[in-house]
């Protein structure tokens, strides 16, 4: 591929995960990357990838936005591809979550990527062509306990992408959403907050429970180079298809919940979720082909 005819892509969040995946991953496919850090002074692997550079984009500051595109343009000249991956998981009963908590909550996940939409979209709408790519997750439709807050977001960005679907068609701009189940990254580690912000102790044995079930689940979890081989497909996919699952457990309960009523699918996710349930039968869905 000449370097005239290279794509570009900017990502969010490369500084773990699949953020991080998803930058060797097209760099590798010869496309020129912009993998964006919130720290990009620490990076010391990206950034020695020839046609890799490493903006500072931190997606609750504004500026950082309009000034990571600019770069990417000057050193590039265009954008092709934008993947919004930057984010974290508050969890925890909701009573316990501080109003300080849900706000950075949906700072980061939700207004920080629709400011980053924000900053791509008037140069993909003056190319007329590109593609938004964001990373939503499975419980942007299918709630799980102890994720209250984080699935609003998540079920925020699904309508935001959308919606954006309809506004964008007449500048060839595609929108696409990414779903993953459980993906063993810092998701369940320094990209969580689990802090009590309220003292309120009504749901400590639950939470304590669950979450244990829940961290072993994510350590049975696809791996981060799995959801970027999805993210490359989606950005390579010229088709309508907005949606695209990662995993097995997101596809099974994704197809799952749209044939069971709201009720039988609650106690089936109870059940999901027990120890006891996992240890005998719940490592099945977990497991990666």
């Amino acid at each position: 591929m000449s370097a005239q005819h290279r794509k570009t892509v900017l990502i969010t969040g490369c500084s773990s995960g699949i953020g991080r995946a998803a930058a060797r991953l097209f760099q590798q496919q010869g496309w020129q990357v912009a993998a964006t850090q919130r720290n990009p002074a620490a990076e010391a692997e990206l950034n020695r990838l020839p046609g890799v550079i490493c903006p500072r984009l931190d997606v609750t500051d504004p500026a950082s936005i309009q000034s990571a595109v600019a770069e990417t343009i000057a050193a590039f000249g265009r954008i092709d591809v934008v993947v919004n991956n930057a984010g974290y998981a508050l969890m925890g009963a909701f009573e316990t979550h501080s109003e300080a908590q849900v706000r950075r909550q949906f700072e980061t996940n939700v207004f920080g990527l629709m400011e980053v939409c924000r900053g791509v979209l008037p140069h993909l709408r003056g190319q007329r062509a590109g593609t938004l790519i964001n990373v939503a997750s499975m419980v942007g439709r299918i709630p799980l306990p102890l994720y209250s807050v984080y699935n609003a977001s998540k079920f925020a960005v699904e309508g935001f992408s959308e919606g954006l679907v309809y506004e964008l068609e007449e500048f060839g701009v595609q929108v696409k959403l990414i779903e993953p189940g459980a993906v063993k990254t810092n998701f369940f580690g320094r990209s969580s907050d689990r802090a009590n912000g309220t003292g309120e102790t009504a749901y400590a044995h639950y939470t304590a429970e669950q979450l244990s079930v829940m961290d072993d689940i994510g350590a049975c979890g696809s791996e981060s180079e799995d959801a970027a081989a999805v993210i490359w497909a989606a950005a390579n996919d010229s088709s309508r298809r907005m949606r695209y699952s990662v995993g097995t457990d997101a596809k099974a309960l994704l197809f799952v919940r749209r044939l069971l009523p709201d009720a039988t699918f609650q106690r089936m996710i109870r059940l999901s979720l027990s120890r006891m349930a996992f240890n005998s039968v719940g490592r099945l869905l977990y497991k990666q082909a």
